[in-house]
């Protein structure tokens, strides 16, 4: 055991001594590493350092040779650009002295010509002294000669000038009024000439229908025991048709026809067409009367609006209110003096629109005025007032342009006209109203309005002939040149139109058209 103590000791003492002798080993291996690193540390050191001064030596070599080559470009430039401001000097001297030449030849030229300027001024100032003395020399013959002229005369100056400058005057005067004269002359037929074509070419393009209606219609029967169907039972058939209708209906002699008669077109057709429904359906009675009517009454507002839409149609316009087209339509059963109202609207835009287009005016407009001219026509027999101002009230309630209403206001001069549209429109007017055929009167009644325009024109003094002419549209005056002058003939014209306005009627407007001829015959014998 002890044994084994001391073993362990010694195996304790052996390794502290080898403990010792690792640190110990340790120490010095690092003392040597660190010794050697240094030395080979400073042994580079001495390497870099050497390295550095031979390359620093080497530098300061280069930079001495790059210094002496630069030096050398330097001065070779420097020396360059010296003989280049030397030449450019040589030249700007050498310009110089080409400018400093022709300078000292301007002012010797300057020179010369203000020499001759001199020499033409004294020439000059002597031709005026001169040009004064004869001036002055010319006055004194020229008052010479006025006091001569006045001394014949026996006139002033003044009192010569002034006579002369009145001849002159009374001859202009007179040569102007020849002038005048003539242009106006020339104007008028040219003006004549070319209204005679448009009217003429717008009449050719346009060929309309003409209808001739009365205030009566005709239905026919397809025998004679249908009138005791229609008349029924103690009358109420008849009483039944006519109340509803507002017609009334005549039925007389005539075989296998009954007359129809009333004043609104519309209600006359209506009543017709129910009529002809009733005979082709053979039921006649009361109930059925008013059934057919209601129905006829649809139909006829259709073709009422057809009629309307169609004619707007025709003419090529748009945008016209649908109230406007409704009452054009009632135009297709409404007549005047035996024309078409319609038919008449229609051809009277037509007509505007062409001579429209051929002045280069807005054919539209004068269109849409001629269309919608007459369409107080459809109200008249309800509403009070004349054609022309129910159209124009119409026109406004349904927001036509300012140009259509004053167009329609002048259609028959109740206003003056102010636009080449509402002339136009005027003249399609009468263009479409004297077609022969156009408008239909008895013969008896177109006789005596014939002779009733002539009593009245032969019923102012101093008239020598009257004659009734284009179908009684044109009436010409004749009146005796020795108790009517010139002055007399405009008052006579007026008085005959407004008698004729006052006391008769006629369809369209006419002319008066009163000449007064001075004859002078003599005989060479």
């Amino acid at each position: 055991m002890i044994i084994c103590h001391y073993m362990r000791r010694c195996y304790d003492i052996n390794d502290v001594i080898t403990m010792v002798l690792i640190i110990a080993v340790g120490i010095i291996a690092f003392i040597l590493g660190y010794y050697i690193r240094k030395y080979i540390a400073e042994s580079k050191i001495r390497n870099a350092e050497e390295e550095a001064k031979r390359i620093i030596d080497e530098a300061g070599k280069n930079a001495q040779a790059k210094q002496r080559e630069m030096l050398l470009e330097a001065k070779e430039e420097i020396h360059r650009q010296r003989n280049e401001l030397e030449r450019e000097i040589r030249d700007r001297r050498a310009e110089l002295q080409r400018f400093e030449k022709r300078l000292i030849q301007r002012e010797e030229a300057l020179d010369r010509k203000s020499m001759q300027l001199e020499l033409k001024d004294d020439a000059l100032n002597k031709k005026t002294k001169e040009i004064e003395r004869l001036q002055s020399e010319i006055e004194e013959l020229y008052k010479k000669e006025i006091q001569e002229l006045e001394r014949i005369s026996q006139l002033t100056t003044e009192e010569a000038k002034n006579l002369l400058l009145k001849e002159i005057e009374n001859d202009v005067k007179h040569d102007a009024a020849i002038m005048i004269k003539d242009i106006e002359q020339k104007a008028k037929e040219e003006a004549e000439k070319k209204a005679r074509e448009i009217i003429a070419s717008a009449i050719q393009r346009c060929a309309v229908d003409h209808a001739a209606e009365t205030t009566v219609s005709v239905v026919n029967l397809p025998n004679d025991e249908m009138k005791g169907r229609i008349i029924g039972r103690e009358g109420r058939n008849i009483r039944a048709l006519e109340t509803l209708t507002g017609i009334d209906l005549i039925i007389d002699d005539t075989p296998e026809a009954v007359i129809l008669s009333g004043f609104d077109p519309v209600r006359r057709e209506i009543a017709r067409i129910a009529l002809e429904k009733l005979i082709a359906d053979g039921r006649i009675h009361p109930a059925r009367i008013e059934e057919m009517v209601e129905k006829a009454k649809k139909e006829i507002e259709i073709t009422i609006r057809e009629e309307g839409e169609q004619a707007v149609f025709e003419v090529g316009l748009h945008g016209i209110h649908p109230e406007l087209v409704k009452l054009l339509g009632k135009l297709k059963y409404r007549t005047s003096y035996g024309q078409n109202v319609l038919k008449h609207s229609i051809e009277v835009a037509q007509l505007a629109g062409l001579m429209a287009a051929e002045l280069g005016v807005d054919a539209n407009l004068a269109k849409r005025a001629g269309l919608l001219h007459d369409i107080g026509k459809a109200v008249d027999h309800e509403m009070e007032g004349s054609h022309v101002a129910l159209s124009t009230e119409l026109a406004k309630r349904y927001h036509e342009s300012p140009a259509v209403i004053h167009a329609i206001e002048a259609h028959h001069n109740d206003v003056e006209p102010k636009t080449i549209e509402a002339i136009l429109v005027q003249a399609a007017d009468a263009i479409s109203a004297a077609r022969p055929g156009a408008r239909r009167e008895t013969l008896e009644a177109y006789i005596k309005r014939l002779e009733k325009l002539e009593e009245i024109a032969n019923s102012f003094p101093g008239v020598d002939k009257a004659y009734a002419i284009q179908a009684g549209r044109e009436i010409r005056i004749i009146v005796k040149p020795d108790e009517v002058d010139d002055n007399m003939v405009v008052l006579i014209a007026r008085d005959i139109v407004k008698k004729i306005e006052s006391e008769l009627e006629y369809p369209g407007q006419i002319k008066v058209n009163v000449i007064r001829e001075v004859r002078a015959i003599e005989y060479a014998k």
